[in-house]
């Protein structure tokens, strides 16, 4: 488990790298490091969700679950500087390194901590949870994802989700369509599908 992106403490050698990178538009600059998940480019179903991400109607503030070093949280802050990000991930180096990132990257209207997904968020009536889920943690963790996501959304508020249809995209649908009563399929690119679902 020390291994895992997933795991609260990786017990992989430290490697820090620092690159540039484009999301969206906007010019990045990210250091990552050795025991967190994607850690030499931003993963393409990261950017597939953020160039896919429509802000809600709603007011409030995100969440970025499982947020690694921080290209989804600060890509959607740099974009609503209205709007606070909360970015929670178990991995304590990711968190040290969203951290980093943000401080690199000039993003303040972020809040980053760590949170085994939502035990640590005291806040409520996010307007979005926002979540590119840890597969290899398990489905259980990830419907777990969607089930207190639920709790946590405002009405009208969405979860905006990534996955891969082998990774169990078909599952996370119906467990979706269960909590929200519908979902959505907003995009799919390589296998990848944006899902969003409203709570009403």
């Amino acid at each position: 488990m020390k291994n895992h992106y997933y795991s609260e403490t990786p017990g992989t050698e430290s490697k820090r790298v620092t690159w540039d990178f484009s999301l969206n538009g906007e010019k990045f600059r990210f250091t990552t490091d050795a025991g967190v998940f994607s850690k030499k480019e931003v993963d393409f179903g990261s950017r597939v969700l953020i160039e896919s991400f429509v802000p809600p109607e709603v007011h409030g503030d995100y969440i970025d679950v499982g947020c690694g070093y921080g290209p989804i949280g600060l890509s959607l802050a740099r974009a609503e500087k209205d709007r606070i990000v909360q970015m929670v991930d178990i991995n304590e180096r990711a968190i040290e390194l969203a951290k980093l990132n943000a401080d690199k990257n000039k993003v303040d209207n972020v809040k980053i901590y760590k949170s085994y997904l939502f035990a640590e968020v005291k806040d409520q009536e996010f307007a979005a949870v926002i979540t590119n889920p840890p597969i290899r943690a398990g489905k259980t963790v990830v419907h777990q994802i969607f089930e207190e996501a639920h709790h946590k959304l405002c009405v009208g508020g969405e979860l905006w989700v990534v996955i891969q249809k082998k990774q169990g995209a078909p599952s996370a649908m119906d467990k979706m369509e269960q909590l929200f009563g519908q979902v959505e399929t907003v995009a799919k690119k390589k296998g990848y599908y944006i899902l969003r679902a409203i709570k009403v």
